[in-house]
């Protein structure tokens, strides 16, 4: 089976790409080299997806079984990309995000049935503007769209409530400073490691029955933000310093941290993966966070560039501490 992602060495996608490449998939890559991974086995095609007649040479004498785009997130990427594979594969994979549904919902258990809806994050509204797109294409063209929503996925990023994914959180646990939560912490979270979302992901490339669906792949673990973090300062071995904020306060102080609050983590997320199960019947998430926050900190900390925090992003948490103390 001959395979394209468009990136394929990102947070998810890597484990993916890896995987895929243990399966014995011909795997093309198009990007456009700027990140460190490589991925052994796979074909590397030099390329900017933006770039579009530049991509039409570089691809003219390929088809593909399955494409993947992992870094689509504009109506305008999918209206490219329609244009671009329409006739040169027989699948196409768009990476969607499960923050996309209902906000705040009506049913507590998330299935792929469950309404597209987030007026609080354009991130998310995007997604969905995406999604209407590809099931247009689907149902007015034949254009093999599969839609694919991750949630909270994991592995070369820190799993933070507030702050920057990388090694900020963890940084700030071992010098002893205050780390801050959203409202109380207990809102029910599922976080997924990437090893397990690919377990999920790879057989859904190249099968027929899935064009057309749209299925999300997540853990059955499930964890609060207060544990995230316990879990996470054990893996130091240190006690965290948690400070919880409300969740409005936040959204308040910075409307950028506050999209993702009020438009995803401030609500307990619940799934059920019956449907991603029912086409990939080995699929079960076999890492649960406390094993997988140490893998992701051992990762960091191999190569010292990767602990590197810009200043501003320790600041940012200072300041909107002292801002909430002194409300």
């Amino acid at each position: 089976m001959k395979v394209l992602f468009i990136g394929g060495t990102g947070n998810i996608s890597t484990s993916v790409s890896r995987l895929a490449v243990e399966r014995g998939i011909d795997l093309y890559l198009l990007n456009r080299g700027q990140r460190p991974t490589t991925i052994e086995g796979a074909t590397v095609i030099h390329g900017d997806i933006n770039q579009v007649n530049d991509v039409k040479v570089a691809l003219k004498d390929h088809y593909f079984d399955c494409v993947v785009n992992w870094i689509a997130f504009t109506q305008e990427h999918v209206e490219r990309d329609i244009e671009l594979f329409k006739g040169k594969c027989s699948q196409y994979i768009f990476i969607s995000s499960a923050s996309a549904y209902q906000k705040p919902l009506t049913f507590p258990i998330i299935t792929e049935g469950t309404p597209m809806a987030n007026p609080f994050w354009q991130y998310s509204r995007n997604k969905i503007l995406c999604e209407e797109r590809l099931t247009r294409a689907y149902r007015e063209e034949g254009f093999p769209a599969v839609l694919v929503r991750p949630s909270h996925t994991y592995d070369t990023i820190v799993p933070t409530s507030i702050g920057a994914s990388n090694y900020l959180i963890p940084k700030r646990i071992l010098e002893g400073k205050p780390v801050i939560i959203h409202g109380d912490g207990t809102t029910l979270w599922t976080l997924t490691h990437s090893e397990d979302f690919a377990v999920g992901f790879v057989p859904l490339m190249g099968n027929p029955a899935t064009i057309g669906h749209a299925l999300h792949i997540t853990s059955d673990f499930l964890i609060t933000w207060n544990q995230i973090y316990e879990q996470m300062g054990n893996a130091l071995g240190v006690q965290p310093n948690v400070v919880h904020i409300p969740s409005r306060f936040v959204a308040d102080y910075d409307f950028k941290t506050g999209e993702g609050l009020i438009g995803d983590k401030m609500w307990c997320l619940i799934f059920d993966n019956s449907k991603i199960k029912s086409f990939v019947p080995e699929y079960v998430a076999k890492i649960p966070f406390h094993i997988g926050i140490r893998r992701t900190l051992d990762w960091f900390q191999a190569d010292e560039k990767r602990m590197a925090v810009p200043a501003e992003q320790d600041e940012f948490i200072d300041n909107l501490l002292a801002a909430y103390r002194n409300k």
